[in-house]
């Protein structure tokens, strides 16, 4: 796997993590681990951070030469 391509899986992986935590605040999904229920603001960080890790990835890949 060349760089480009790595940049490019890390943008997607991290873009579907994002788009996982956008519909939980729209949609209102509830999330238990072992038993607590996670609040609704920590989708927002989340957010915030895969959404400009994935922006970073795919910028990445387009300056990539390969």
């Amino acid at each position: 796997m060349n760089q480009k391509n790595y940049f490019l899986l890390c943008g997607a992986v991290f873009f579907v993590i994002a788009a996982a935590h956008l519909m939980r605040l729209i949609f209102g999904w509830g999330i238990v681990i072992a038993g607590w229920t996670v609040p609704y603001w920590f989708s927002v960080p989340g957010l915030i951070f895969t959404g400009a890790l994935s922006a970073w990835g795919f910028v990445l890949a387009a300056r990539c030469r390969a």
